[in-house]
């Protein structure tokens, strides 16, 4: 009898101990099932879009789902960021060629990235590469409260907010805040850039080291870079003959 009870016991024991291993290998699906990653709360749609986000950009492939544990998963936003970037690169080429821009570099920025992390790229395209990486600010109408970065866009005069969609980038120009650029949007979503005065300029309010978790000075509308970064901006804008490309996008 003492035989039998010790063997259930061992038996009991064995099976709790495989359980107790299995459970943290399954803990992302079941997190995620409760609507949060690594213990922090987040809306559904939010997991949707990020692991959307996900399969959009990396195509035919679905990465392992692995815990973020980084403040506000920026980890994840990070490498999502990372993938849309190739994914918006692809066809860039083309389209520059077509439409009379520099076909060796252009600027991309990526407003889905915190405004604390780097998220202007100069990007070489023959290269495939990036040049440089700067802060910069989006518009204060782009910004509500415990909005978790998830901004708003607008191209409507007196809105404030930033304005999603391609540019080209004009001629220089001494203004309030020095030297700036002004900006023609090519799209519905920013065609109305040079009507509410959306240029590219610079600011010693934006800082040229990251800030995250700490937001950035908020514009206008203009998309504000550190006065050094400009300058560097100006070197890629002044040597070439064709006009330069500015993106803005969020996804």
């Amino acid at each position: 009898m003492r035989t039998a009870i010790k063997f259930c016991t061992t038996f009991f024991l064995i099976n709790a101990s495989i359980a107790a291993i299995s459970s943290p290998l399954q803990q992302p699906l079941n997190v995620l099932a409760k609507g949060s990653i690594a213990g922090m709360p987040m809306a559904p749609s939010t997991i949707k879009d990020t692991f959307q986000n996900t399969i959009n950009v990396v195509s035919g492939y679905v990465a392992p789902i692995v815990r973020d544990t980084s403040f506000m998963q920026i980890n994840t936003k990070l490498k999502i960021a990372a993938a849309r970037l190739k994914q918006k690169t692809t066809a860039l080429e083309d389209y520059v060629t077509a439409n009379g821009f520099n076909t060796d570099y252009c600027f991309m920025v990526d407003m889905s990235i915190p405004s604390g992390k780097m998220r202007f790229f100069v990007y070489n395209i023959k290269k495939d590469s990036i040049e440089l990486k700067s802060l910069v600010s989006h518009g204060s109408g782009s910004y509500t409260a415990n909005c978790n970065d998830q901004l708003l866009f607008s191209n409507e005069p007196n809105s404030y907010a930033t304005s999603l969609g391609k540019y080209k980038i004009g001629d220089p120009y001494y203004g309030s805040y020095g030297l700036s650029y002004r900006l023609f949007g090519l799209d519905s979503t920013n065609n109305k850039a040079y009507e509410r005065a959306i240029v590219l300029h610079s600011d010693s309010y934006v800082p040229e080291t990251e800030t995250y978790p700490r937001h950035i000075y908020e514009s206008a509308g203009c998309p504000i870079v550190p006065p050094t970064i400009l300058k560097e901006l100006g070197k890629y804008i002044k040597s070439s003959a064709k006009p330069v490309l500015l993106w803005i996008y969020n996804n």
